[in-house]
């Protein structure tokens, strides 16, 4: 779970956050712990390899827990305090959120936004189309290391910029010509709910696959992802952990 920065995303709000931050820790001391993990931010770990190559397996990050407002799961324990979104705002496509699975609500995933409530998602031959219309894509260099796919053999991944109409940009990976959701049917985002995406398209269960995950109801949204805190690697096979400190500090696009 290259960063590309947007104009929506900018660092001076950034330094507002960290100031709403600061102000928080100073007023009430003993609590603030308690309040920044409620309320405002809380820490998730990237277990997989689904959105590579924005976010590594390894990395740590924070989620913004109040961008969206709050729901049941923005709190511990998911309490049933109230039903829906209280001080809600809608994501935009592009946002990368954390969200509890509709079928298994104690499960986070974390994937990005490509639908919103009445849109029409379909892909075709691995290019996504929203509302009929394809979503602007440029080839990159290949995409080396890590082995997103699992099955590398010279260690090099097809790699892609999709640029959607709102002017977010992001990069994807392509492990296989014609993988098994390259081609779908058309989806229709039903009200009052998303459609997501990983940005690693043949290494992803997302909103793709409607018997796991399907459409992701707005309710089930912790959080949009902010920054990476800390990265290291997963240090499998007897290799050991690397920290990876270019990764610290970077903003999730």
């Amino acid at each position: 779970m290259t960063l590309v920065q947007d104009a929506g995303r900018s660092p001076r709000r950034w330094g507002k956050i960290a100031l709403i931050v600061v102000a928080v820790i100073l007023a009430i001391p003993l609590f603030s712990p308690i309040v920044l993990r409620t309320f405002l931010f809380h820490p998730f770990y990237i277990p997989a390899r689904s959105m590579m190559p924005t976010l590594l397996e390894g990395d740590n990050l924070f989620v913004s827990k109040y961008a969206y407002g709050y729901s049941r799961y923005s709190l511990p324990f998911s309490p049933r305090l109230f039903s829906g979104r209280i001080f809600g705002s809608m994501p935009e496509r592009g946002d990368v959120v954390v969200f509890r699975m509709p079928k298994n609500d104690s499960v986070d995933y974390i994937k990005r936004i490509v639908g919103l409530p009445g849109d029409t998602i379909q892909m075709q031959q691995g290019l996504l189309f929203i509302n009929g219309v394809s979503v602007q894509r440029e080839r990159l260099v290949d995409f080396a290391g890590d082995d997103p796919c699992g099955t590398a053999v010279d260690g090099r991944t097809k790699r892609w910029r999709e640029i959607l109409l709102n002017g977010v940009s992001y990069e994807t990976l392509d492990c296989v010509d014609n993988g098994f959701y390259d081609n779908t049917s058309v989806y229709k985002v039903p009200d009052g709910h998303i459609f997501v995406l990983g940005d690693n398209r043949d290494n992803s269960t997302d909103s793709r696959v409607l018997s796991a995950v399907g459409y992701i109801p707005l309710v089930n949204i912790v959080g949009r992802a902010g920054l990476i805190y800390f990265s290291r690697t997963p240090g499998a096979d007897g290799n050991p952990s690397i920290v990876r400190s270019e990764r610290i500090g970077m903003l999730v696009h």
